[in-house]
């Protein structure tokens, strides 16, 4: 937060996962609350929100209470709006489909179902943001771009938070310069840890190596990039 105010940066969208795996949810998102002005929901947001009596979301389902679980319940799929005039979408992992999760090795064909009208706008968009991997890129093919803004709280590509900004006329159609970039800020990885150690938890070993390591905690099983669900 203190990087994007000393940039100036006036508005702020969230792609999702608010929730889970970390000690802090309740907090994450009274922060997003408040600071975003539009915020997406995840796949944790939606299981946390929608799955109860199962174990391993019980813990955090405690913590954020029932308000905060009804507020990540109506959280929106996606968000689209046109700047520099292309129209960019904004979501988890798919504007159209919660579990649709694509990497940069993942087809064309299935990477350009992002890019597919929606029921709000049926047309294609021309750059479509999302977060759900946890592994920040940018990618131009087939005259789209892609890109992936990574993960402030649990990145699992470089151990620094992650975040995109988005340079342009907000809001217009008329074709301007349009740019995107990938911000990485340092922040103290042992503190994080500290505070997931003063919990009980689930599945707090993984999480710390995952701090520690930035590497999924699947890929010791299973080596074949991101497989993060």
């Amino acid at each position: 937060m203190e990087d994007i105010e000393r940039r100036g940066i006036p508005r702020i969208f969230c792609l999702g996962d608010l929730a889970g795996k970390g000690p802090n949810s309740a907090q994450a998102v009274d922060t997003i609350r408040e600071r975003c002005e539009m915020v997406i929901k995840g796949n944790w947001d939606h299981f946390l929100a929608e799955t109860m009596g199962e174990e391993k979301f019980a813990w955090y389902q405690e913590q954020l209470g029932p308000k905060r679980l009804e507020y990540l319940k109506n959280l929106p799929l996606y968000t689209e709006f046109y700047m520099s005039g292309k129209l960019i979408r904004l979501c988890h992992a798919s504007p159209n489909d919660l579990f649709h999760r694509v990497y940069l090795h993942t087809e064309t064909e299935e990477r350009m179902k992002l890019f597919r009208g929606t029921k709000s706008l049926d047309r294609e968009a021309d750059v479509v943001g999302y977060g759900d991997i946890h592994g920040a890129h940018i990618d131009n093919f087939n005259n789209k771009t892609l890109f992936n803004v990574g993960s402030v709280g649990n990145p699992l590509e470089i151990p620094q938070a992650s975040y995109a900004i988005l340079e342009g006329n907000y809001g217009s159609m008329e074709e301007n310069p349009l740019s995107i970039s990938l911000i990485r800020v340092p922040y103290d990885v042992e503190l994080a840890v500290s505070h997931a150690e003063m919990t009980d938890m689930p599945h707090k070993r993984e999480y710390i190596l995952e701090l520690r390591t930035a590497k999924y905690r699947g890929r010791r099983k299973k080596e074949k990039g991101y497989s993060h669900k």
